[in-house]
């Protein structure tokens, strides 16, 4: 029970921290919706935790590469523990001192998460005098609340170099994209910089049309998606790199869509409903197309074979009759 209200303080004081910046940042607005996600996926998983905290299962002899892992893994772990609270002290009192600023969230954020993520792999109970078997014990339940915990990394802000910088190169991708499609197909226009210069006025590719909105939210709901529809890790990683593969590709086709509308219409027609909607239409496309490919990344059950169970074959059954 301690442990629990342990994870639900840092959690509760995530929350208060990344509120301020899904209030005043619209690129992050979806962080609202975390805190609910995380809920739901413990309650979802919540007899599995207990499970994993009373019953530990024993796993199978492991690998000689886990061998050697299981042999340096509580060292590994006591050091991400302590730079997580390192960072996750340093974070509060720059946050306390100075107000809300990137840096005191990220740091924030990155400690308070490996401090959760070590202290649980550390407190994980175990029934095996292994120490690699007790390694990969111990990450059963880890991985338990790897979503409910890394999932605050995405609905935190990024640093402000790093998102300048990612959103120039998205600006750029996108501008080359569509200038690349439309002078293919024989259109006249021109490519400035991150503006295209058409017959009826001129497209800039702004920041906030580069991407970073429908990146990160496309990357929550494709965490989301893997953490509550999908068992194996393979297919969860899948999955989330599909929807960030999503992500771009959507907006490359609103990018598209809305200088075909400038083209058609002039350069005041794409202000407003037309740029908004389509904007919030990039997630609606990746979500389907998200729930479109999980079914190839769900293992088929294994059809047994009918002599292994014991139930007669089909050319019995002839004789038979």
């Amino acid at each position: 029970m301690v442990g629990l209200l342990t994870v639900i303080g840092f959690l509760a004081y995530l929350t208060w921290d990344q509120s301020y910046w899904w209030l005043v940042k619209q690129d992050y607005s979806f962080g609202w919706l975390v805190p609910i996600a995380v809920a739901y996926v413990i309650f979802e998983r919540w007899s599995t935790i207990k499970s994993a905290l009373h019953f530990p299962q024993k796993v199978e002899t492991p690998s000689s590469l886990n061998q050697l892992l299981g042999l340096f893994a509580v060292p590994a772990v006591l050091v991400v523990f302590l730079c997580g609270a390192a960072l996750f002290l340093l974070g509060s009192i720059f946050r306390s001192a100075a107000g809300p600023s990137f840096q005191a969230t990220q740091a924030v954020t990155l400690g308070a998460s490996s401090l959760l993520l070590s202290t649980i792999y550390l407190i994980a109970p175990t029934q095996s005098l292994s120490p690699t078997t007790r390694a990969l014990e111990r990450w059963r339940l880890a991985s338990l609340f790897l979503f409910p915990i890394l999932v605050w990394l995405i609905s935190a802000p990024m640093l402000a170099v790093v998102e300048s910088r990612l959103s120039l190169f998205l600006m750029h991708q996108i501008t080359s994209g569509v200038f690349f499609v439309f002078d293919a197909l024989g259109f006249s226009l021109e490519q400035r910089g991150n503006v295209l210069v058409l017959p009826n006025g001129n497209v800039g590719v702004e920041e906030a049309c580069s991407g970073i909105r429908s990146l990160t939210g496309c990357l929550f709901a494709g965490s989301f998606m893997a953490a509550v529809y999908l068992k194996h890790f393979w297919g969860k990683v899948a999955l989330v790199t599909a929807s960030l593969a999503f992500a771009i590709g959507s907006n490359l086709l609103r990018s598209l869509f809305l200088t075909g509308w400038c083209y058609r219409f002039g350069a005041h027609a794409i202000e407003g409903t037309v740029h908004d909607v389509t904007g919030y239409a990039v997630l609606g496309v990746t979500i389907i197309a998200l729930m479109c490919v999980m079914p190839w990344l769900t293992p088929r059950p294994k059809i047994q074979n009918s002599a292994a169970d014991g139930s007669p074959s089909n050319s019995n059954l002839t004789k038979e009759v």
